[in-house]
């Protein structure tokens, strides 16, 4: 006896091969939506990854830019494809009274200055241009002739020797 195949259309009669083309176009089709989807979650995590560093650099701007209250606009290289742009302009300056604070009483000074500071950093994504942008406001010590509206620059005065 010999095994004969079974006739199409029989039970048994197994797959075709146009049916196993359309399986494998079926196959193909649902595994590059899976890739496709992989690769876009991995740049997802490479931009997030970039704006958590740019973040990190703006607020380090920040901290530098409050350690020494300077009327400024600067702009510099940042490193590893980051540009940062710091400003730091004098919003008001208000006189206190000689002894209405504590501090007064005690030389500290009497004029005071609200400076608003902002610090960005930008980068190149590809042919994206991407930036964060950071805030903030800093109480400082105006300068004798900011009351006139010409302060440059405030730091601790020097503490004569004896």
């Amino acid at each position: 006896m010999m095994n004969q195949l079974p006739a199409p259309g029989e039970a048994g009669a197994g797959f075709t091969l146009l049916e196993v083309l359309i399986a494998f176009v079926i196959a193909s089709l649902a595994l590059g939506v899976v890739f496709g989807a992989g690769l876009e979650s991995l740049r997802g995590v490479a931009i997030a990854s970039r704006y958590e560093q740019a973040v990190s650099r703006a607020r380090s701007h920040l901290d530098a830019a409050g350690a020494r209250l300077v009327i400024r606009d600067e702009q510099g290289d940042d490193g590893s494809g980051f540009r940062w742009h710091e400003t730091i302009r004098a919003v008001e300056t208000s006189r206190l009274h000689e002894g209405s604070t504590p501090a007064t009483r005690f030389g500290a000074p009497a004029t005071l200055t609200l400076y608003a500071i902002t610090a960005r950093i930008t980068w190149r994504d590809g042919k994206s241009a991407r930036e964060v942008r950071l805030d903030t406001s800093r109480l400082g010590a105006a300068a004798a002739d900011a009351w006139s509206g010409t302060q440059l620059e405030t730091e601790a005065p020097a503490i004569p020797e004896d």
